[in-house]
């Protein structure tokens, strides 16, 4: 056999490998109640939820789920267990977990649906105008508006029982204030003041729990965002600049002293955590294309360990990442995609070493994700 023939089988042989894994893990399309072909994971009892944020004032955000006990994914989820209750309301901000209950922030609906968190069902709904993002502390949970609750125009956090669902407390904080995170009793919020572009909001707001009184600010970067904080207590902050002179980045406070001790010059447009592991990604628009970014830090070091949470064909497979969970029990990962925000997105399961698993279609918008341990 000569060598020319020998290349062209070897091509081929290659292109058909190809075709076929790609088949083997490409995104199902079914959006019947119960789809099987994810395989059942023995003894799992757990599940994961995907808050699909949808089309702005269109009123279709959604929940989708997976079973890991039975493999099966389903769509519209909120809409099946709960099929009078109107839909889940108008773009989904934020999903979490806590005591059993799970809590979505639907943020031009102004409320927080509540629901039991084994199941799904409806249990009941916050009115909350502008809302953005929850964290939770003790008995309470505390919610981000972008609502203005005084004449300057700065947004504020509500204080809620979780046990009787009513607003206890409400407290000023900067200019369209995102996430929060709380270490050492005390309650850390990201503000943006991104509908006061270009004059953009650059604080960090630290309150007292107890007291529910505001400590300080500390002064960040501009249009800031994300905020969580690792197993080391350190906080890490995003800054997504102004989009023209000032680029992205994250910053790392220390809360023994609410002082910034590291900055690293990365766009992140989201993370998560496992062990000592930060993974990210980050999207970046420029001459009219978007790059897509990922990486993996170590908190430890605070130092870029990896270019490559994934492998490099899944890495140009993803349109448009658009959230990402880790699996602390295994330190595999989920990243959805929203593809073109107009047609229903993707979810994509990697193992720990970032070799793509499996993938999903989702509602439209997929953002944010909660995992359940029953």
């Amino acid at each position: 056999m000569n060598k020319q023939l020998i290349m062209t089988l070897r091509k081929f042989i290659f292109s058909f490998l190809f075709i076929i894994t790609t088949f083997l893990i490409s995104c199902n399309s079914d959006d019947s109640w119960s789809d099987n072909n994810i395989a059942p994971q023995p003894g799992a009892k757990k599940g994961l939820y995907i808050l699909n944020e949808g089309s702005f004032q269109q009123n279709n955000s959604s929940l989708s789920y997976l079973n890991y006990d039975t493999g099966e994914f389903f769509n519209k989820y909120f809409e099946k267990i709960n099929p009078n209750q109107g839909g889940l309301g108008d773009t989904g901000n934020d999903l979490k977990i806590y005591k059993d209950k799970l809590y979505a922030v639907i943020n031009m609906s102004n409320y927080v649906e509540i629901m039991d968190s084994k199941t799904a069902k409806h249990l009941g709904k916050i009115a909350i105008p502008n809302c953005r993002y929850i964290a939770f502390s003790g008995d309470y949970a505390y919610v981000t508006s972008y609502a203005s609750n005084t004449p300057n125009g700065k947004g504020y956090v509500a204080k809620i029982d979780i046990n009787s669902q009513k607003i206890v407390n409400e407290i000023t904080v900067g200019f369209n204030p995102e996430e929060m995170t709380i270490v050492n009793n005390k309650l850390y919020v990201a503000n943006s003041g991104g509908y006061h572009a270009p004059e953009y909001d650059n604080t960090v707001t630290v309150i007292d729990l107890d007291s529910f009184i505001k400590i300080h600010e500390i002064e960040v970067g501009k249009n800031l965002h994300r905020i969580r904080t690792d197993k080391n207590n350190h906080i890490w902050v995003t800054s997504r600049g102004d989009y023209k002179n000032l680029k992205p980045f994250i910053a790392v406070i220390d809360p023994s002293t609410d002082e910034i001790i590291n900055k690293l010059d990365i766009n992140i447009s989201d993370l998560t955590f496992y062990k000592e592991k930060l993974y990210f990604y980050g999207t970046e628009y420029t001459s009219g294309a978007t790059v897509n970014t990922y990486g993996i830090i170590d908190i430890d070091t605070q130092k870029i360990i990896s270019s490559d949470l994934i492998n490099s064909i899944n890495n140009s497979e993803i349109m448009s990442p658009y959230g990402i969970l880790a699996d602390p029990s295994d330190g595999s990962f989920y990243i959805t995609d929203a593809l073109d925000y107009t047609s229903n997105g993707k979810l994509y399961y990697f193992s720990k070493d970032g070799n793509l698993q499996w993938c999903k279609l989702t509602g439209l918008i997929p953002g944010h994700l909660a995992l359940i341990n029953k």
